[in-house]
């Protein structure tokens, strides 16, 4: 049986019941060890392969947990199944088709996703909000220069995932559609969407029931406190509503954070995780670490290098022992080979159409709208100098010459490596800053050096535990026998 027969007849035991669905999940975790652990990356330590085994197995066991529970319904799992399985990873003819075009025109993978922030409109007004989002702002991307976005990704680059955020995705309108236009359009496609959750009534939350191909991941700072501090008085209370509306739904959901030096102790804590995984019903949480950028850009906000490392530690207990699964790009960078911004794996496209290596990288050279409009398209934009020279400095920076990883644990181009980011800007012609608070930070003298000495006080913590516990050592087996994990919850 091959791997994609195998995965059709795993899924299908899932669904049925819960006995099924446990000797499923056994089924499911040693394939997972076999791919991992196994037949990982040969540059891979065993230590790096775990930590990418223990990250999928968290994200299945989340899963089968609240299928469990009776907050999945099967119909919405099998329409996940159909999508995300059968769309985004095997058995889609015309995806492959589309990738290896693209391979054989331009020598490497197109990348996998998009993140599409369609509207710069919200209704909340967050302090140190990244894309300095306005309630009555009118920058938003016309629906006809999406769907025609849309379409070029689908067809021509094979895309299949995509992820929606803003401002408030949720307040999108145009030309007479909404933002549930594009799963209900793109039917055989994946979409994330990252809200405030505010509005996401009973009404929408079985709207994208029916869909089947969406889930939101919910805002949060922290507990109630914390939330309504950053987001606003009684937001949480509107947040936990949310939940509500999508538990009884039957939509599986997750949550997303910002780590800030405000709420850092709140998530090193046990409690906070045991709340939204175990009480509130989430399948999965997307932690980000505070950039730095956007509205009264300011680095008071930053964790400091050594809350960093904590946060790493406590990452690597959620996903292996807790079997939780929460993805950091700072801090779990292992899971995806590194920094995937600048098409290596994704790319940011804002409601003006600027296409960005990343979303916290508020610069760019193209604009969808004026590559349309003199007959070229997104393509043109992976080849830009500015996302060529990022993924060479990727290639560059996560492999020394004797063939071992760098440090995995400081893998993003503008957060991480300042200096090298600030290079790369200043070697590009026609950089434009995303908004005047992007140019200002350009132009901040004090705002590089707080962020280079951050990154060197980083380095010097993270650099000896990389070396000690994740790099090769010489002589050392790449790859050990153990025995894969078949805990049951």
């Amino acid at each position: 049986m091959n791997k994609g027969s195998a995965i059709a007849t795993l899924t299908k035991l899932i669904l049925s019941n819960k006995l099924t669905r446990t000797l499923a999940s056994k089924q499911i975790d040693k394939m997972l060890y076999k791919h991992f652990i196994e037949n990982d990356n040969p540059l891979y330590s065993k230590k790096v392969s775990m930590d990418r085994y223990n990250g999928m197995k968290s994200l299945y066991k989340c899963l089968l947990r609240n299928m469990n529970k009776g907050i999945i319904s099967k119909d919405v799992a099998k329409k996940i199944v159909d999508t995300l399985v059968g769309g985004a990873m095997i058995n889609c003819e015309e995806r492959d088709q589309a990738i290896e075009k693209y391979k054989s025109a331009h020598g490497e993978t197109p990348p996998a996703f998009m993140t599409l922030s369609p509207t710069k409109r919200c209704n909340l007004h967050c302090e140190g909000c990244y894309a300095s989002s306005e309630s009555m702002s009118s920058e938003t991307l016309d629906w006809d220069v999406v769907d025609k976005l849309m379409t070029e990704l689908h067809d021509d680059l094979g895309m299949r995932f995509f992820t929606i955020s803003g401002g408030e995705p949720m307040m999108y309108e145009s030309q007479g559609h909404s933002i549930l236009d594009l799963p209900r359009k793109w039917k055989d496609s994946y979409f994330l969407m990252y809200t405030n959750g505010t509005l996401i009534t009973p009404e929408v939350a079985q709207e994208m029931a029916e869909l089947g191909n969406i889930t939101p991941a919910i805002s949060v700072e922290g507990f109630e406190k914390e939330t309504d501090e950053r987001r606003g008085q009684g937001v949480y209370a509107r947040i936990l509503k949310a939940f509500e509306n999508m538990k009884n739904a039957k939509v599986p959901f997750g949550v997303s954070v910002t780590a800030t030096s405000k709420n850092y102790e709140t998530l090193m804590t046990d409690d906070f995780y045991d709340k939204y995984f175990l009480d509130l019903g989430a399948s999965y949480m997307w932690m980000f670490q505070y950039m730095p950028i956007g509205r009264k850009f300011t680095t008071d906000l930053m964790i400091n290098p050594e809350q960093r490392f904590e946060l790493f530690k406590k990452w690597q207990v959620l996903i292996g022992e807790k079997n939780y699964f929460v993805a950091d790009f700072w801090n779990s960078a292992e899971l995806s080979s590194g920094c995937i911004s600048c098409g290596k794996h994704y790319f940011y496209v804002d409601w003006n159409g600027n296409i960005m290596p990343c979303v916290f990288i508020p610069y760019y050279q193209d604009n969808i709208k004026d590559l349309y409009s003199k007959g070229k398209g997104i393509v043109d934009a992976m080849f830009s100098d500015l996302f060529t020279k990022g993924r060479c400095w990727q290639k560059e920076h996560f492999t020394k010459k004797d063939g071992k990883l760098r440090n995995m644990m400081m893998p993003c181009l503008v957060r991480d490596n300042h200096k090298d980011f600030v290079e790369i800007l200043k070697s590009c012609d026609g950089i434009k800053g995303e908004d005047q608070a992007a140019t200002d930070a350009l132009n901040s003298e004090e705002y590089h050096k707080d962020l280079e000495q951050f990154d060197e006080d980083l380095k010097k913590i993270e650099d000896p535990y990389w070396k000690e516990h994740y790099e090769i050592k010489d002589g050392e087996e790449v790859k050990e026998e153990t025995e894969s994990s078949e805990e049951e919850e």
